[in-house]
């Protein structure tokens, strides 16, 4: 098996897995035996970032030469925004049930990984 085919398995791997963590269905987690819990906020959270890794994956193997090994700058930017948009839109218009103190730490965490992606990208054009 050729770095494209492993590199697309892995991507729909990664794929598959935000789907599932971005519904969380309760009833095939609990099925499956793993804990299930009232507010799939982490859930969530975790399948933005294998969301993010997928968009990594498919633009690692996209690369022309075949030589990127590794997460790459453009990688990053894709796992930073996406985690930071599940988050946001966690805050914006998830019922979550957390101290105000508690949602200023967590749109500071979004503000930085929205800040740290547009370094990203501009440091992309140079």
């Amino acid at each position: 098996m050729n770095r494209k085919s492993i590199l697309l398995i892995d991507a729909i791997i990664n794929f598959f897995l935000a789907f599932l963590l971005g519904l969380y269905p309760k009833g095939f987690i609990g099925f499956l035996g793993l804990p299930v819990v009232s507010n799939p906020f982490y859930a969530s959270i975790l399948g933005g970032v294998f969301f993010g890794i997928g968009i990594a994956l498919l633009i690692s193997r996209s690369e022309q030469n075949g030589s990127s090994d590794g997460l790459g700058l453009r990688g990053a930017l894709a796992i930073n925004l996406s985690g930071g948009l599940v988050l946001a839109l966690w805050l914006l218009f998830g019922s979550l049930d957390v101290p105000i103190h508690g949602k200023i730490i967590m749109w500071a965490l979004v503000v930085i990984l929205f800040v740290l992606s547009a370094v990203e990208l501009f440091t992309q054009k140079e």
